[in-house]
């Protein structure tokens, strides 16, 4: 099935806005007996968000994950299920964490292979490990089309090696191993391979936050495509936060800018600050129009895309789900809820 605004290759076509999310956990959902409906009917989930309107899907890549709960995602299952979105003609975008467990600013956990490599050894695994990843998924017909260096890694990553505070060469040991991955990502593309490098932050709300960081890859000559910031509203801020995040980003450093992580709650749960739109689907709506509204405001047409997190989390008997399912885009019983109609409304950034 074939999406509209997507060439063959599944990279979007110049205008078209990213719409989706990271649905990394699917497989294991449906193992559990999960159940997705369009209407009263059993459906794929992938099949069901790109009826709405979804164009692209984000997964990610743990080291030598330990298989529990949510940490399962190994190179084999990344690749079974990237050639499955692939076979869609969706874009993929591949989350690569540099860590064997959850990487993000509270966490950049080195993985335990890795841990008593030297620092020259250690810069050349990180290349030679993310060009084995790209290796293997050219080779299995599922190459991105858009590789995250990192998650999150406002903080650093490869701790203690690449962390930015607290820690001897900061910047300079950062970008150093950043460059390894980045240069990793390029190594086994052919002169037709296409890969956009993104770099991913969690400061959606913070405009000095994100011009302190990239402002920082900018002094140290980090090479990059695309930026990704995560934007959830009880940790980053309201949405005029948002908006002024994006203008500013786009006019200082010029490059598209992906809303890689967001979501919001369908029913209400503990989360207070900044809850600023009811906590119901219809709330749950209203808040993905206005963060799409935000990025296709942005500036020079450099807001790129939004992508859901975790929209395929239903309540599952088998597993913890993150907030009790109340962020997925899907009820209890599986159906769709009216915020996927909001990937629907606009197709084309400005």
């Amino acid at each position: 099935m074939a999406t509209p605004g997507l060439t063959v290759e599944g990279l979007p076509v110049s205008g078209t806005l990213l719409k989706g999310g990271d649905i990394s956990m699917l497989p294991r959902f449906e193992e559990l007996g999960a159940v997705y409906r369009d209407g009263a009917e059993p459906a794929d989930a992938i099949e069901i968000m790109m009826h709405n309107g979804c164009n692209c899907f984000r997964l990610r890549l743990f080291v030598n994950p330990s298989k529990k709960n949510a940490v399962i995602q190994d190179l084999d299952y990344t690749v079974r299920l990237a050639q499955r979105i692939k076979k869609t003609e969706a874009s993929l975008l591949l989350d690569i964490h540099y860590s064997d467990t959850w990487a993000d600013p509270s966490r950049q956990t080195k993985p335990a292979a890795w841990e008593h490599l030297s620092f020259p050894e250690l810069e050349a695994r990180i290349e030679s490990y993310t060009a084995d990843v790209i290796a293997t998924m050219k080779k299995a017909n599922c190459l991105p089309d858009i590789v995250q260096v990192g998650n999150e890694i406002t903080p650093g990553f490869l701790w203690p090696e690449g962390r930015l505070q607290g820690v001897e060469g900061g910047w300079d040991n950062f970008t150093t191993l950043l460059k390894a991955g980045i240069r990793g990502v390029k190594k086994p593309l052919s002169e037709k391979d296409n890969i956009r490098i993104m770099i991913h932050i969690d400061k959606g709300g913070s405009a000095s936050g994100t011009s302190w960081f990239f402002g920082n890859l900018e002094k140290y000559n980090v090479e990059y495509d695309m930026i990704g910031l995560s934007f959830y509203p009880w940790w980053h801020g309201g949405i005029d936060a948002l908006r002024s995040n994006l203008n500013q980003t786009a006019e200082r450093f010029g490059k598209e800018i992906v809303v890689v992580e967001t979501a919001y709650p369908w029913r209400k749960g503990e989360q207070t600050k900044n809850m600023d739109w009811p906590q119901t689907s219809q709330g749950q709506r209203q808040f993905l129009d206005d963060v799409i509204e935000a990025v296709l405001s942005t500036p020079k047409g450099l807001g790129k895309g939004v992508l859901w997190w975790y929209p395929e989390s239903i309540l599952n008997k088998g597993l913890n789900v993150w907030m009790g399912g109340r962020m997925a885009l899907f009820d209890t019983e599986g159906h769709g809820l009216q915020a996927l109609e909001a990937f629907r409304t606009k197709q084309s950034s400005n």
